[in-house]
C-alpha cells in the first residue's frame, strides 16, 4: 500500500539519521519498524543487518541478509555484511563464498561503485582465515602435544565467552562492556596460542612453522598467487590473464573503476621475480592456497 511504503521510508530515513549519528540501537528499532510497514523491501533488511552488524549481534545480521536476498538476488549489500557475520562467528568458508559473490556483483555492476577495494580485502581476510584454520589443524597433526594444548585453550577461551555471554542475557553487564571483555579475551587467547606455536616452532622449525602468502603476491581478482603481474597506470598490480579477460568484459580496472585498456597494462618485472622466488622456495605447499 502506497500509505505503508511512505511511512516505512520516513522510519528508513529516521533510521539512517540515527546511524549515522552512532545511534545505532535507535537505528535499529527504526529499521525494524520500517520493515513491519514494507516487509517486502529488500533494502530495509540490509539498513538493519548493517546497523546490527555495529551491535555485533551476528546471527540476526545473517537473518536479515538471507531475507534480504530472498527477496533480490543480486544484492552486493546483502553478501558483503553476510559474510562479515559469518567470519565474527569463525564460519570462514561460508564468509569466503559469500564474499566472493559480493565482489562479482561489485565488479560487474554496470554503475560505479567505490566498494571493490573493500570488498576485495574482506575476501582476502576470509580468505586467510580459512587458510589459519587449515594449517592449525596441519601443526596440531604433527605435534600431539601441541594439539592437547591448544584444544585447553581453545576450550577455555569457549567457557569464557559463554560466561560473558550468560552474564549479558542476565542484565549483570552491558551490550559495550560485555563487547569488551569477549574482545580481550579473544586477543588474549590468540596471543597465548602464538606463543605456543612460537616455542614448538623453535624446537621442531622444519614441521612446526606457520606457513603465510604475503598480500603483494596475491591477485585481486582470483584471489591466487600471480605468476606474470601487470601493472596498470594508478600502480594496481593483477595477473595479467585475469585482467585481460576482466577487460574483454569492462574497460575499467576492477577495484578503482576507472578506465582502463590492455595498451596501459605494464609488466611488473620486480614483483613477478618476487612470486617466482616466493613459489620455488615454497613449491610443497603453495598450490594448496
Amino acid at each position: 500500500m502506497p500509505g505503508n511504503e511512505y511511512a516505512a521510508g520516513q522510519l528508513k530515513e529516521k533510521g539512517n539519521a540515527h546511524f549515522r549519528k552512532g545511534e545505532f540501537e535507535s537505528a535499529e528499532a527504526c529499521y525494524s519498524q520500517a520493515i513491519l510497514k514494507n516487509s517486502q523491501n529488500p533494502l530495509l533488511y540490509t539498513n538493519r543487518a548493517n546497523a546490527r552488524l555495529k551491535l555485533a549481534r551476528w546471527q540476526d545480521v545473517i537473518d536479515d541478509c538471507l531475507k534480504s536476498i530472498e527477496l533480490m538476488q543480486e544484492n552486493m549489500k546483502a553478501y558483503f555484511y553476510l559474510a562479515q557475520a559469518q567470519l565474527s562467528i569463525n564460519h570462514p568458508n561460508e564468509a569466503l563464498s559469500s564474499a566472493l559473490r559480493a565482489y562479482d556483483l561489485c565488479v560487474h555492476s554496470a554503475q560505479q561503485t567505490s566498494n571493490a577495494a573493500t570488498i576485495s580485502a574482506l575476501v582476502l581476510k576470509a580468505k586467510r582465515a580459512k587458510w589459519e584454520i587449515r594449517e592449525r589443524e596441519r601443526i596440531r597433526r604433527r605435534g600431539d602435544l601441541l594439539g592437547e594444548l591448544e584444544t585447553k585453550l581453545e576450550e577455555d577461551y569457549k567457557q569464557q565467552k559463554y560466561n560473558i555471554d550468560e552474564r549479558e542475557s542476565k542484565g549483570e553487564i552491558g551490550q559495550v562492556e560485555a563487547e569488551e571483555e569477549r574482545n580481550d579475551i579473544k586477543q588474549t587467547w590468540e596471543k597465548k596460542v602464538g606463543d605456543l606455536r612460537t616455542a614448538f616452532a623453535i624446537s621442531d622449525p622444519a614441521n612446526m612453522q606457520k606457513r603465510e602468502v604475503p598480500d603483494y603476491l596475491i591477485d585481486g581478482i582470483t584471489f591466487e598467487i600471480m605468476h606474470d603481474p601487470v601493472v596498470t597506470k594508478t600502480g594496481q598490480s593483477y595477473e595479467r590473464a585475469t585482467i585481460i579477460e576482466h577487460l574483454k568484459r569492462s574497460p575499467t580496472d576492477p577495484l578503482t573503476r576507472e578506465p582502463l585498456t590492455v595498451a596501459e597494462l605494464r609488466p611488473n618485472i620486480q614483483l613477478r621475480e618476487a612470486c617466482h622466488e616466493f613459489i620455488e622456495a615454497n613449491s610443497g605447499w603453495i598450490y594448496e592456497w
